[in-house]
């Protein structure tokens, strides 16, 4: 099958200097790994956006759950303007500063009970990136019932006010309300690059939805993976066809890794 069968489905024509792309990293640029550490990232994948950021002037970004940090671990040496910790963190340019939105933080008596779910059984992973807590459990996935029971539960006793409890794929995250990756997405949209453009923003999952809600608002354009999520008008298959579209935007031809 060619890459122009497999993206047939994302048929519109693209003005690389009116254009900005902006891309959620796991479950949509990248397949989701055992666990948030084992993703790995080929130098074909590097170059190839290098050269896709050079055609829209640098306006391609992530907006991503991962902290900033860990964005930069997993596409070291590439740097690109990004949403961290899901609209917590902001980088407008690629050689800029980053900064945190102003928020509170989950409550760490909280935070301890929650992370206390990871006793339910071997293969859960509790990923605490300060501003929130993530439970996953990709590696336990008969325990995903009885995980989200247990953060209901825990809600219910404790009070879960001013927090967001997003699932996602075999995860569940815990962050405080007043930030999202729809908040964020419009902060990266304020600044240059990305100032007077058009996003197109590429998501997979319940917690790119508020991103996806953001986009009317640039006249944007929103592509799912894995399914049609709410706002977006075209849907990939997998990562793997989200890789090979962007490779025929950057005038690549390459194995989609």
């Amino acid at each position: 099958m060619t890459a122009a069968t497999e993206t047939a489905r994302v048929d519109f024509a693209i003005d690389f200097d009116k254009t900005a792309i902006l891309l959620d990293v796991d479950g949509t640029l990248l397949d989701i790994a055992p666990t948030p550490h084992e993703v790995r990232v080929s130098e074909e994948l590097r170059g190839m956006l290098t050269r896709l950021a050079g055609r829209l002037g640098g306006a391609l970004g992530f907006v991503s759950g991962r902290p900033l940090a860990d964005i930069d671990r997993v596409f070291d040496p590439l740097r690109l303007p990004a949403v961290g910790g899901h609209g917590a963190e902001i980088r407008p340019a690629a050689d800029g500063d980053s900064y945190r939105v102003r928020t509170s933080r989950v409550d760490d008596e909280l935070k301890r009970r929650f992370s206390e779910i990871a006793q339910l059984g071997p293969g859960l992973i509790i990923e605490d990136k300060d501003y929130s807590l993530a439970i996953h459990y990709r590696l336990a996935p008969q325990l995903g019932g009885a995980v989200i029971k247990s953060v209901a539960a825990i809600c219910e006793k404790y009070g879960c006010e001013g927090l967001s409890i997003l699932p996602g794929k075999s995860v569940i995250e815990i962050k405080p309300r007043g930030f999202d990756k729809g908040s964020g997405l419009k902060e990266l949209m304020s600044s240059p690059p990305f100032t007077g453009r058009q996003p197109i923003f590429v998501g997979d999952d319940v917690t790119d939805e508020a991103a996806f809600a953001m986009l009317p608002k640039f006249s944007g354009i929103g592509l799912s993976v894995g399914g049609i999520v709410p706002g977006a008008s075209f849907n990939f298959d997998g990562p793997k066809d989200v890789r090979l579209w962007l490779a025929q935007l950057s005038g690549d031809i390459l194995e989609a890794r």
